[in-house]
C-alpha cells in the first residue's frame, strides 16, 4: 500500500461504495478509489454525471448510512498534531465531530441545503454551537456575523435575520460557504458549488474561495464537470468514469497533455471561446470507440460547418421581428393588494431573426431573456410591443394564435425531465402536438413519430418507454423530437444544454446543427453559456435588466465588444485551451 506524504491531510485507499437495493442487482458506484489531498491544496475531481465523484465524497463524511450502501476501504484524516482518524466504518459519535468540524461541505443547491424555516444567522450559530457546546449565544452570534462579513455579505447584522429565499443565488452560495467554514475545518468538499450560477457570480464565488483557501490554508476537494473552472482553481485534478479513477495529475498537464483516451475525449467535447464557430464538436462516445475525429474536430483552424444561413436566402425579410417588447409585473401590497409599482422584466426589447439563422440571447439570470422567449411562443403575456412572424403581427396578449402559428414556432425547454409528462410513453409525448394540431390518423401519427425518433438518434424500441427510463441527453432528444413534430420553422431553445454534461452537451449541439442543415430551421437560442452561444449562433444580443445593451455578429460581440457589460461577461468566463501548452 502506498504511504502518504508528510503534508497529506486526507489519504483514501481502496474506497468502494456499493448500493444494495431491495430488488435488482447491486450498483457498484465507486471502485477501489485511491487519492491523497495535501494541506493547502485544491484537488479537482471531474467526470460525467454518475461517475461516482459525489458518491465518493459523501462516503468520506459517512452520509451513506441510511441509503443501504456498503462502504469499504480506508479514508484517513491526518491532524496537524500527528493524529489519524479512520473515517470508513467510524462510529457515529466520531463522525459527528468530523462532519462540519474537521470536514465540511459546500453543496451545489444552496436553497435546498439551507432550512427555509430559519434565519441564516440562526443556522450558522447552530453549526458553531454543535461543535462548541460551551460557547454562549453571544459568542456564536459574533462568530456568525464575522463569517458573513468575511464571505462578502453586506450589512451582516441585518442579513443574518433574513431567510434563504430572500437572498440571490450568489449570496445564498456565500452563506453556504460561511456555514462550511464556521468551525475552521481542515478539509472542505465543494460539490459543484458554481454550476447553477451565472458567469459573473461564478467568478465572484471562485475568487472568494481562492482568497479563503489562501488565508485559512484550506484543503479543498472541488467537484465539477466544468473544465474551465478546474483550470482556474485546481492544483491537481482526478478524472473519474463509472466509479473508477481514470487519470490523475497536475491540472495544466492533465488538460493539455492527457494520457488516457477518455480524458482526451472529455476535454475535446467542451466548446470554448477558441473553438471554431459552427464546427462539429467531438463526442466522448466517438473518441472512446477509437473513431477518428473529423478534420473540424482535429484542426482548431478548421472552417465552420456548412449552414443554410440567412445570407444565402433570396428573401431578405426577417422570419421573426420583435419590436419594443415590454413585460411588466405589478407589485402589490400584501393585504389591500394596492398597486405600488412594476417589475420591468422586459423593457423595450427589439430584434430580428432571419430565415435559417441562429440568433443568441445571452445574459445573467433575471435579465429577461427567458421571459422574452416565452412571449414569442405565447406562454407569457406582454404589457406592450409587437411580435411579427413573416411580417404578420402575432397576438401577445394571451389571445388564441391559431393552428398555423402553433405549428410554425416550437420550444425546447431547459429541463428535459420536468418538461416531459412522466405518465406518458415516448410515442404519446411526441404524438401529442399532432393529435392537437393536425388531422392525421393514428397510423400516420405513428409513422411520423418513428421518422422523428430516427431523426434525433433514437430507436423504434424506445416507443413504449417512459421518460424516467432515459438518460438526460436522451430525454432532451425526446424534447427535440416533440418540438419537430409539427415541422416548425422557428425553434426556441431555452438553455437546452445547461443541465447536461459536456459529453452529452456536444451530442445535443451537434444534433441541433444537423437538424438546422437538413430542415432549414431558425433558432432563438437562449443561454448564459457564452462559449456555447459563440459556437452555435451567427448573431447575438446581450441582455441586462430587461433591455438589450448590444447586438452584433459573433465576431463583433466576442472580438470587439462595445458595451462595458458585454466586456464584463466575457472577462468572467473561465478559460482553458485544450491541447495547448500551459502558459
Amino acid at each position: 500500500m502506498a504511504t502518504e506524504a508528510p503534508d497529506t491531510v486526507l489519504s483514501v485507499r481502496g474506497l468502494d461504495v456499493v448500493f444494495r437495493p431491495g430488488q435488482g442487482a447491486d450498483v457498484h458506484a465507486v471502485h477501489a478509489l485511491d487519492f491523497d489531498l495535501r494541506r493547502g491544496e485544491v484537488l479537482g475531481i471531474v467526470g460525467e454525471s454518475g461517475s461516482g465523484k459525489s458518491v465518493a465524497t459523501l462516503a468520506l463524511m459517512g452520509l451513506h448510512e441510511d441509503n443501504g450502501a456498503s462502504v469499504t476501504g480506508s479514508a484517513q484524516l491526518h491532524g496537524a498534531d500527528g493524529s489519524t482518524t479512520e473515517l470508513v466504518g467510524a462510529a457515529e459519535r466520531t463522525m459527528r465531530t468530523v462532519r462540519g468540524g474537521r470536514i465540511s461541505m459546500i453543496f451545489q443547491d444552496a436553497l435546498a441545503a439551507l432550512s427555509p424555516y430559519h434565519q441564516v444567522g440562526a443556522q450558522l450559530m447552530e453549526m458553531y454551537r454543535l461543535h462548541h457546546p460551551k460557547a454562549s449565544q453571544a459568542q456564536a452570534r459574533e462568530r456568525a456575523l464575522a463569517m458573513l462579513e468575511r464571505v462578502g455579505i453586506p450589512d451582516p447584522e441585518a442579513r443574518a435575520k433574513a431567510f434563504p429565499h430572500q437572498f440571490s443565488g450568489g449570496m445564498r452560495q456565500r452563506v453556504m460557504i460561511a456555514m462550511a467554514l464556521m468551525n475552521e475545518p481542515e478539509v472542505v468538499i465543494a460539490d459543484e458549488p458554481t454550476t447553477a450560477l451565472d458567469v459573473t457570480v461564478q467568478k465572484q464565488v471562485l475568487s472568494l474561495l481562492k482568497d479563503l483557501q489562501r488565508d485559512m490554508n484550506l484543503s479543498i476537494i472541488f467537484i465539477t464537470h466544468d473544465f474551465g473552472v478546474v483550470a482556474e482553481t485546481a492544483d491537481r485534478t482526478l478524472v473519474m468514469f463509472r466509479g473508477k479513477k481514470i487519470e490523475e495529475g497536475p491540472t495544466q498537464e492533465l488538460l493539455t497533455e492527457p494520457k488516457e483516451p477518455y480524458t482526451s475525449a472529455l476535454v475535446a467535447a467542451v466548446p470554448t471561446l477558441d473553438t471554431p464557430p459552427g464546427s462539429r464538436l467531438a463526442t466522448v462516445e466517438s473518441l472512446t470507440r477509437g473513431e477518428q475525429p473529423s478534420a473540424q474536430e482535429k484542426d482548431t483552424e478548421a472552417a465552420p460547418a456548412e449552414q443554410p444561413a440567412a445570407e444565402a436566402a433570396t428573401d431578405a425579410s426577417p422570419l421573426l421581428s420583435v419590436r419594443d417588447l415590454q413585460v411588466h409585473f405589478p407589485v402589490r401590497t400584501a393585504v389591500l393588494r394596492r398597486h405600488t409599482g412594476d417589475v420591468k422584466a422586459v423593457d423595450g426589447v427589439t430584434f430580428d431573426i432571419a430565415r435559417g439563422e441562429s440568433f443568441g440571447l445571452v445574459g445573467e439570470s433575471g435579465c429577461g431573456k427567458s421571459t422574452t422567449s416565452r412571449v414569442v411562443i405565447g406562454l407569457e403575456r406582454a404589457t406592450g410591443g409587437k411580435v411579427l412572424f413573416e411580417g404578420k403581427e402575432v397576438p401577445v396578449d394571451g389571445s388564441s394564435r391559431g393552428r398555423t402559428l402553433a405549428r410554425d414556432i416550437q420550444i425546447v425547454f431547459q429541463d428535459p425531465y420536468a418538461s416531459l409528462n412522466p405518465r406518458l410513453t415516448v410515442e404519446q409525448i411526441i404524438a401529442a402536438p399532432m393529435t392537437i394540431h393536425t388531422d392525421l390518423d393514428a397510423d400516420a401519427r405513428r409513422a411520423r413519430v418513428l421518422e422523428l425518433l430516427e431523426q434525433v438518434g433514437l430507436e423504434r424500441r424506445h416507443l413504449r418507454r417512459y421518460p424516467h427510463e432515459f438518460s438526460g441527453g436522451q430525454r432532451q432528444r425526446i424534447g427535440i423530437a416533440r418540438a419537430l413534430a409539427l415541422r416548425p420553422r422557428l425553434i426556441i431553445a431555452d438553455e437546452p444544454v445547461s443541465a447536461l454534461d459536456v459529453s452529452v452537451q456536444a451530442q445535443v449541439l451537434n444534433l441541433l446543427q444537423d437538424l438546422r442543415s437538413e430542415l432549414g430551421l431558425s433558432y432563438l437560442f437562449v443561454s448564459h453559456d457564452l462559449a456555447v452561444v459563440r459556437h452555435f449562433c451567427e448573431r447575438i444580443a446581450v441582455m441586462k435588466a430587461g433591455r438589450i445593451v448590444e447586438t452584433g455578429t459573433r465576431e463583433q460581440i466576442f472580438d470587439a465588444p462595445q458595451h462595458e457589460y458585454t466586456r464584463t461577461l466575457l472577462e468572467s468566463v473561465p478559460r482553458f485551451r485544450p491541447g495547448a501548452a500551459a502558459a
